[in-house]
């Protein structure tokens, strides 16, 4: 089944740390470049992090720079992002998206993050 599936969402105190997991399965995961989204406030979701498909370049949203962190393990066909000094405005529900082909991504159902005290 072609699929990405995210887990490691929850709760946790601001200045905490959660890591998010991406599975990828039915495609080859490592010739498409990865991403995370969060839904945000719009009506578009913001685009988080990426990796490139060796893992070598990596793109952030300036509100994570320095705190979030993305790496993929091409052999486990999994792509993580490491939060760390989570916010109250990180909360949010984060999606894994493969780039199969431009114009075309391929989306999992999302894991909710809440940053609460």
């Amino acid at each position: 089944q072609v699929q990405v599936v995210e887990s490691g969402g929850g709760v946790v105190q601001p200045g905490g740390s959660l890591r998010l997991s991406c599975a990828g399965s039915g495609f080859i995961f490592s010739t498409k470049a990865m991403s995370w989204y969060r839904q945000g406030s719009g009506d578009e979701r913001e685009l988080v992090a990426s990796i490139s498909t060796d893992g070598r370049s990596t793109t952030y949203a300036d509100s994570v720079k320095g705190r979030f962190t993305i790496s993929r393990d091409n052999a486990k066909d999994t792509v993580s992002l490491q939060m760390n000094s989570l916010k109250p405005e990180d909360t949010d529900v984060y999606f894994c998206y493969a780039h199969l082909r431009p114009g075309f991504n391929l989306v999992g159902r999302g894991t909710p993050v809440t940053v609460t005290s």
